[in-house]
């Protein structure tokens, strides 16, 4: 036996063109499916396709629509060149004199520019634009203003601002702003350490996310703050579930400062499991997606992190070394005293287990100042008179619905005697209906019975013609002496038959639309292993359970898996060698995973062990009718691997 060979063949659904052709069509009557908003079916490379395509666009509208995407969206990877994008929007909206877009340019530039710590700045660019833009923009305005205040400490004028932009969610029934604001009155309450409020609010604002069928920055963000409010109350397998969610979300869209967040929380989640080295990890990972998005604010707290991982180890010169670097970062402008206090409160531990107590006091003296801005009784009544205040309306909201409900049902009552009177007569007539309804049932049943035969009879038929061709082939076989014609002939019927097994299958099976695929691999399998003469040397295993499948996509499946098994009968198994044969099926949620395997001589002298002709051709034909692409690898036999997702195959 020669080195073994391992194959591997995934189908995958996102290429450059057609994620271009996806999202951006000027012919269609829809131009451009707006991101997050229209789709989200697209990966990473999204930004390069609308940099692509704003300069091309051929109205001002759709153009400014891109542009302001792009400048949105790159601010989860780098702030600079999201504000350069920015500016270029600003100024192509005042040289076009176009006051709306103008303010849709500043509200992102407010969001862009809180997150360069440059809080006076955003809320003056925020400010503005409340003047300028339609009543639907003002919820998604008004959240990034409470971001503002919220950096600044004032949870409770962030409160403010989360409640009014609720309220005005609700008003216009816009799923993503009632989202939204759920979320940061979640993060509020968490900052606040009210856990259990913060939990509640943050499910219910997953729960309107979720309505909207769109994976986006702000869901990903949410799954990160309720991770948070479950770690605190220190229920970490369900923290560690929704840090995991967001994350691959935030890899698979280049959230990087979200990816930032939640491995910052991920180090806090695996130090109190005492899985240090993950923590590190963690950290490590913190600071990467950082300092990728030249952000101080998310790199004062992943050096934050990293410094009271080091504390708990007991590692406190790390400690207070990482901790000061996580201080210095933190400049005058910085305003959140939220993580700064963390951080003075973490270094005085520190400087007090490295037996250093001046320098402890001086941290806790800082700390204690810092908490006390942060946490006032005024600030804690504030926010508890709007939860309550808001409770209150919404009671006073389903009061009044209740009594109109209850005058509704009064002039309902008015109505019953006299449909007390119809009544009799609609009894009569749905009693006629329903025989007739019955008599009918009947007729379709039968209906239903005879096209159903006619059906398998039409796969029967389809079966027997196949059947007839690869007679027809076989017979023209036995007057050909070319070998190497033979061997065309016989994978040609056996290509045949495969598909003759489909239909075969389709009207000896109970459901008209799908394959039970274990039997039929069976099937095939010895119809295969007889054609080669190579059943008594040639053992199959069965790696899978039954599973039904769509007949558009058994079809090419049942081909290819033709195609690797004559190719292994032919070059696995030289000189008649015994071997063994594995066919794998797997289905999870989304995906469909097909593995084939050989144990046979695999590479010998630089070569393949599979040929490179018409069979390989057919299954790089089979492969883009699926929309995928095929990655080799090779040991210790052949193994060749599908994987595609069931929606998308379909």
């Amino acid at each position: 036996m020669g080195k073994p060979v391992n194959i591997v063949f995934f189908i995958t659904f996102f290429y450059g063109a057609y994620l271009y052709g996806q999202l951006i069509d000027y012919n269609s009557d829809t131009p451009y499916l707006k991101v997050f908003v229209d789709t989200d079916n697209f990966g990473s490379s999204y930004l390069d396709t609308l940099e692509e395509a704003y300069n091309s666009a051929p109205n001002d509208t759709l153009q400014f629509s891109l542009l302001n995407d792009l400048a949105y969206y790159w601010h989860t990877r780098n702030l600079t060149k999201a504000l350069n994008f920015t500016l270029e929007g600003l100024e192509r909206c005042t040289k076009k004199d176009n006051q709306l877009w103008h303010g849709r340019f500043q509200i992102t530039q407010g969001a862009i520019l809180l997150r360069m710590e440059k809080l006076d700045w955003a809320e003056a660019v925020l400010q503005e634009a409340k003047s300028k833009v339609l009543p639907s923009d003002l919820a998604f305005l008004n959240t990034q203003l409470g971001y503002v205040y919220e950096r600044r400490g004032e949870l409770d004028k962030a409160a403010d601002y989360a409640l009014e932009s609720l309220k005005l969610g609700q008003e216009l029934n816009d799923k993503k702003a009632i989202g939204l604001a759920y979320s940061d009155l979640s993060n509020i309450f968490w900052k606040q350490a009210k856990y259990n409020k913060g939990l509640e609010y943050g499910i219910k604002s997953l729960v309107e996310f979720e309505k909207r069928g769109i994976t986006d920055l702000d869901y990903d963000f949410t799954l990160y703050v309720v991770g948070n409010n479950y770690l605190q109350l220190k229920r970490f397998d369900e923290a560690l579930k929704y840090y995991e969610h967001a994350l691959a979300i935030g890899e698979r869209y280049g959230f990087y400062n979200n990816l930032s967040d939640i491995y910052i929380s991920l180090a806090d989640l695996y130090a109190y499991l005492n899985r240090y080295e993950e923590a590190e990890n963690a950290s490590l990972n913190a600071i990467k997606y950082a300092e990728l998005l030249d952000n101080s604010f998310m790199l004062m707290r992943s050096w934050l992190s990293m410094g009271k991982l080091q504390h708990l180890q007991g590692k406190y010169k790390m400690a207070i070394t990482s901790l000061q670097k996580s201080i210095a970062i933190a400049t005058d402008d910085f305003g959140d005293e939220y993580y700064l206090s963390e951080a003075y409160e973490t270094l005085g531990k520190a400087f007090a287990g490295n037996h250093n107590y001046m320098e402890a006091y001086k941290a806790f003296s800082e700390y204690d100042g810092l908490k006390k801005e942060i946490f006032t009784a005024e600030s804690d009544r504030r926010i508890a008179l709007l939860q309550t205040e808001f409770d209150l309306a919404q009671k006073e909201d389903t009061i009044l619905f209740q009594k109109g409900k209850i005058k509704k049902q009064q002039s309902n009552q008015i109505l019953t005697s006299i449909i007390a009177g119809l009544l009799l007569f609609l009894l009569l007539m749905g009693i006629v209906a329903i025989k007739n309804n019955k008599r009918k049932n009947v007729q379709l049943q039968h209906q239903n019975e005879e096209k159903e035969f006619l059906i398998k009879e039409i796969h029967h038929r389809v079966k027997n013609n196949l059947e007839v061709v690869s007679s027809l082939l076989s017979l023209q076989a036995t007057h050909i002496e070319d070998d190497k014609i033979k061997d065309n002939m016989l994978q040609i019927q056996n290509r045949i038959q495969s598909m003759s097994m489909i239909h075969q299958n389709l009207y000896h099976g109970s459901n008209l639309a799908t394959i039970e695929m274990l039997g039929y691999f069976k099937n095939l399998m010895n119809y295969v292993l007889h054609s080669y003469g190579a059943e008594q040397r040639i053992d199959v295993v069965y790696d899978m359970n039954e599973i039904q499948l769509n007949v558009d996509i058994a079809t090419p499946i049942g081909l290819i898996v033709n195609e690797l098994i004559t190719n292994s009968l032919k070059y696995a198994f030289p000189n008649n060698t015994a071997g063994v044969i594995t066919i794998g099926l797997t289905r999870n949620t989304s995906h469909l995973e097909l593995k084939v395997t050989d144990n046979g001589i695999g590479i010998q002298n630089g070569k393949k062990s599979h040929g490179s002709g018409f069979g390989s051709q057919l299954v790089q034909l089979l492969t883009k009718q699926l929309d995928g692409k095929m990655i080799l690898n090779q040991n210790k036999g052949t193994a060749v691997s599908f994987e595609f997702q069931l929606n998308k195959a379909a």
